[in-house]
């Protein structure tokens, strides 16, 4: 499939630091490996947390693993709304400055003062894939999704290009909603 890349949903999701975790879910708490995901060495986890903003609350939201150095949380713009928060897009690590929230788990809580993003819309390259198609890291490109009632081109779309990775895009929900994203999606990169 040429210039076809996979186009994944990423639904909610929280990363945690290894003294976050411990917070949350006690002192000797492990991440437990639920399902692995696309990304090489990248998994959902049995532990879930509620996301306290201002004005809701979001139950039982999925933690991903493994540990991390700074704790993230990646919601949709219509999530960042629904629970009081501004909603910052940025790509993952890029906190600075962003809005924060509380996470509750079954052992405590912490309270972030920085850390909620809405996740900018990538790729992941491999440096082979990155290649092939021609890209560099931090390239913006533009992907185009063809579906019967909602194609959709995205735009600024960073590729981000590792040997850590796996040839695969990521949206958040919103978007994936509005492309009309079902099932097994690919999409056409278009170079700018």
């Amino acid at each position: 499939m040429e210039n076809k890349v996979l186009v994944e949903t990423s639904a909610r999701h929280v990363h945690v630091t290894a003294e976050h975790l411990a917070i949350l879910f006690g002192k000797d708490a492990k991440l437990t490996n639920k399902k692995d995901l696309s990304q090489p060495g990248q998994f959902a986890c049995m532990e879930k947390v509620d996301l306290v903003g201002p004005k809701n609350t979001l139950k039982g939201v999925s933690i991903l693993g493994p540990e991390r150095p700074a704790t993230q949380v990646e919601i949709s713009a219509t999530d960042a709304r629904a629970i009081g928060v501004a909603s910052f897009i940025r790509e993952s690590g890029d906190i600075a400055g962003t809005a924060g929230c509380k996470l509750v788990g079954p052992a405590g809580e912490v309270e972030l003062t920085e850390g909620v993003i809405v996740a900018k819309r990538h790729i992941h390259f491999d440096p082979e894939s990155a290649k092939a198609f021609g890209v560099e890291d931090k390239e913006v490109v533009m992907v185009k999704v063809e579906s019967p009632d909602r194609s959709i081109i995205f735009d600024d779309v960073v590729c981000r290009v590792s040997p850590k990775f796996a040839l695969a895009m990521h949206v958040d929900v919103d978007e994936s909603n509005a492309a009309g994203c079902a099932g097994t999606v690919y999409g056409e990169v278009i170079k700018k």
